[in-house]
């Protein structure tokens, strides 16, 4: 049974998703395998920017794709890659995207309380209290 809220937390080297209802969730911790090494001591390499992950962002969508509703959040840009990559490779699961916000390093307590807050605000402005 897909579960019908989930919180995402990422950066660009791993990932964790709660998959929640009232009284039961589901943790998931991916990581990336492409390494982030930028700079050397000889200066960047390339652009200074590591291409995106699309093997990993990909593993998420997975994950996440049976849900209803979906909170994405990390503390940099991933997030909106994620969101992006989303929107061009996987629509149907970029539509259920509630939300994308700002989150530093939560435990998994912290992670699954935020997203419980955040769906009630939703569901108090739909009116389903």
């Amino acid at each position: 049974m897909p579960y019908p809220h989930v919180i995402v937390w990422m950066d660009h080297q791993k990932a964790t998703v709660i998959d929640f209802t009232i009284d039961d969730r589901h943790v998931h911790h991916l990581a990336s395998e492409t390494p982030r090494q930028l700079h050397r001591k000889s200066g960047p390499m390339g652009t200074g920017r590591a291409p995106d992950d699309h093997r990993f962002f990909d593993e998420v969508a997975e994950v996440i794709a049976g849900s209803a509703e979906i909170l994405v959040t990390g503390p940099g840009t991933a997030k909106v890659a994620f969101l992006s990559d989303l929107e061009k490779r996987h629509p149907a699961v970029a539509k259920k995207v509630l939300g994308i916000e700002a989150l530093d390093h939560p435990s998994d307590g912290q992670l699954l309380a935020f997203a419980k807050q955040y769906f009630r605000r939703v569901d108090a402005l739909r009116g389903n209290v």
